[in-house]
């Protein structure tokens, strides 16, 4: 009889068999088997939060075939991710395969490659409770949360709304930052830049202050005038030189939030698209001359912790394709914050024998991108600092100081591979030259510059899940998911790449913040996830947490209602430039279940509605020639193309219509989302079944 070992996902089926052998059978779960029902909330909050788990319908043969595997093996082992999701699953699988929770039968897999999963199988433990009831606590406390609070918002705000226990609070901090920015009140300043002359070498340097060293501020213009007024055929001369040397240290390897934020700054991706992509780095690629494995460690990790057998290997890998000198002296260690779970290492290459350029054939483009991010980033992570040699300068004009500063490499060290991104733009480096005090040098040109101080920037992605994690709001396997359920709801909106908030989600956060303002509160939330980490440790009871969640909330929620009895919120209508032709009032903007759309105010005397602007396409619908529209499928969210003359004209397609026919079937051509033009038909014969087309000929399907 085969052994049988049980994973969350069926991509790692194969990988984990091949590692194996034939002693073993390797079945998938599909993620969660069971969970709340969907038609009630599904815990009884009077008998100690009991949740009522109801096996997932769509899964009833998947666990039939699971039950009979189980029951035909000699022993089973649970071998879901490793994390609390993971443990929960676990926990479920072996309730439902009547499997003894106190046996020695799960195993986790740090990384998806024969030592990893050997390293795996040759440690079972117990199921760990721990983990489970603090999975169980969060998911029961947001099913309360979103149950309770979800028809508040109907009846007081908008029918199908609802409320997120933490998405609410992440929604919070991007309305107080608009609001911040709207309050802020723009001042007035002026500095002075000077272009120095030494010899013939150029430098730039910036006004401070009055020759004794008092720094100054320049009010307005006529400050400025004045300034330049006395300095009119000054002379200058070097008053002080500062040398030093900068040690310029690397950043650590990735964790989760590093991983999104910098994935977006450098290759545009949302937080979804990078867990989506590196959860297929971890699970495996099948690799010419090697086979399936997994190229990544687990990317769920808020520990900056790295295996002494990676680090040796990877300094080997640093002390051949880069020299010795380009190891530091001694190995760099990380410190991972205090309330970190530690629970896996960081994010790194699996296999130091895999380098981005060996394996870019088996990858998909944006696989390549992903994992030469996370390759770059740990190999840096322990190589040598960046050798700076820098230069600070005083230099006296008249009554006047000026200061330059900048600095030369000496050794480039870590960044001969990899620097971080910036959220901000970096200040440009323009070192003096070597001076010495007393040294006269010649003003080339003073220009005196206008500014305005400026308000706080409005959150990005990468911004936001920084300001979440140092919060302590969520934990690495949520940033992705709080994003995406506010940008889905509706409550924010991407402008470029920040994250604005829209009239219903201002309505929607005022009104939670007011009725309930501690439990929205950043600290008090923040507050339950160190909570919910205590039960993880076994050093909390996850019924007592619900419990004292539980008896504040319930009476916040009666005030509440009491409060607002027979009252509703009327969201704010975003007024437009573009008239109703039929009664002549502006028309409003709205947001229906398939996006934005033009309504007349005047309803229900007036009920004309028309597309939003920019929902129309300038390219007409290659079937009739009417406009074509910007939609959304009801079904999966999915934004796609469709004419405005439906249900007359049924065109409807994942990208826009280039104007011209396929040569070889006579369909329309289409551009993708990557910009390159195929046929809608999917039977023509230039249709590629190609993984990197599958979502345009989903989306075909959606439409």
């Amino acid at each position: 009889m085969a052994k049988l070992v049980i994973v969350e996902s069926p991509t790692k089926v194969k990988n984990i068999q091949k590692y194996l052998g034939a002693d073993y059978r390797v079945m998938a779960s599909m993620g969660h088997v069971r969970d709340l029902p969907k038609s009630k909330m599904g815990v009884d909050i009077e008998h100690g939060f009991e949740p009522q788990y109801v096996n997932m319908p769509d899964k009833k043969d998947l666990i039939r075939a699971l039950q009979t595997a189980a029951a035909e093996s000699e022993q089973v082992y649970l071998a879901t991710d490793p994390d609390r999701e993971g443990e929960a699953i676990s926990w479920h699988l072996a309730q439902l395969l009547a499997l003894d929770l106190n046996d020695v039968n799960r195993v986790t897999f740090n990384e998806i490659t024969a030592s990893g999963v050997r390293a795996g199988m040759a440690h079972p433990r117990c199921i760990d409770r721990n983990l489970v009831d603090a999975q169980q606590a969060r998911r029961v406390l947001d099913r309360i949360v979103g149950y309770k609070l979800s028809p508040f918002l109907w009846k007081k705000v908008r029918r199908g709304l609802s409320a997120g226990r933490v998405q609410t609070v992440a929604l919070r901090l991007i309305v107080d930052r608009e609001k911040e920015i709207e309050a802020f009140q723009s001042e007035e300043y002026w500095s002075i830049d000077a272009k120095f002359l030494a010899g013939r070498r150029s430098f730039d340097a910036a006004l401070y202050g009055t020759a004794d060293g008092k720094k100054i501020e320049i009010a307005d213009a006529e400050a400025a005038d004045r300034i330049l007024r006395e300095l009119d055929g000054a002379s200058y001369a070097v008053s002080a030189v500062k040398k030093g040397v900068r040690n310029r240290q690397p950043a650590p390897p990735f964790i989760t939030s590093t991983l999104q934020q910098e994935a977006s700054r450098k290759l545009g991706f949302t937080g979804q698209r990078t867990m989506r992509i590196a959860q297929q780095l971890y699970e495996g690629v099948d690799i010419p001359g090697v086979g399936p494995t997994g190229l990544i460690t687990y990317m769920r990790t808020d520990s900056l912790r790295i295996a002494e057998e990676a680090r040796s290997a990877a300094n080997a890998y640093i002390a051949e394709r880069y020299g010795a000198n380009y190891l530091p002296k001694t190995p760099r260690y990380f410190k991972t914050r205090s309330n970190a779970q530690d629970a896996h290492e960081a994010i790194r290459p699996t296999s130091m024998a895999l380098p981005p350029e060996r394996v870019a054939a088996a990858l998909t483009p944006e696989q390549q991108k992903l994992y030469r991010l996370i390759w770059d980033r740990f190999v840096a992570s322990l190589m040598a600092a960046c050798v700076q040699d820098t230069v600070a300068m005083d230099i006296v004009g008249g009554n006047y100081l000026f200061k330059a500063s900048g600095f030369t490499v000496r050794f480039d060290g870590f960044t001969v591979l990899y620097e971080e991104g910036r959220d901000e733009a970096a200040a440009e480096n323009n070192a003096p030259p070597v001076l010495e005090v007393g040294d006269a040098v010649k003003c080339k040109t003073l220009t005196p510059n206008q500014h305005f101080t400026q308000p706080p920037a409005r959150y990005t992605e990468p911004t936001l899940i920084k300001a979440l994690e140092e919060n302590g709001i969520g934990r690495p396997s949520t940033y992705a998911s709080i994003l995406a359920n506010i940008l889905q709801r509706e409550y924010i909106e991407r402008e470029k790449k920040s994250l604005k908030p829209t009239p219903l989600g201002i309505a929607v956060c005022d009104l939670m913040v007011e009725y309930f303002k501690k439990i929205f509160d950043v600290k008090f939330t923040a507050g339950m996830e160190s909570d919910l980490d205590r039960v993880e440790a076994g050093n909390c009871n996850w019924v007592e947490t619900l419990s004292n969640f539980y008896d504040e909330f319930s009476k916040t929620i009666e005030k509440a209602e009491h409060s607002l009895d027979g009252q509703r919120v009327k969201v704010p209508e975003v007024e437009t430039d573009v008239i109703c032709e039929k009664c002549g009032r502006k028309m409003v903007l709205k947001t229906g279940r398939f996006g934005k759309f033009l309504a007349c105010p005047g309803y229900p005397d007036c009920k004309n509605t028309k597309p939003a602007p920019e929902d129309e396409v300038k390219q007409p619908c290659p079937k009739c020639g009417g406009k074509l529209l910007r939609r959304v499928s009801k079904k999966t969210k999915k934004k796609f193309y469709g004419c405005s003359n439906y249900p007359a004209c049924d065109f409807a397609a994942p990208g826009i219509p280039t104007g011209e026919r396929c040569s070889v079937c006579g369909g329309f051509l289409i551009k993708g989302q990557r910009g390159r033009s195929y046929c809608l038909n999917a039977d023509c014969p230039t249709r590629k079944k190609s993984a990197s087309k599958k979502s345009d000929k989903d989306g075909a399907k959606d439409a």
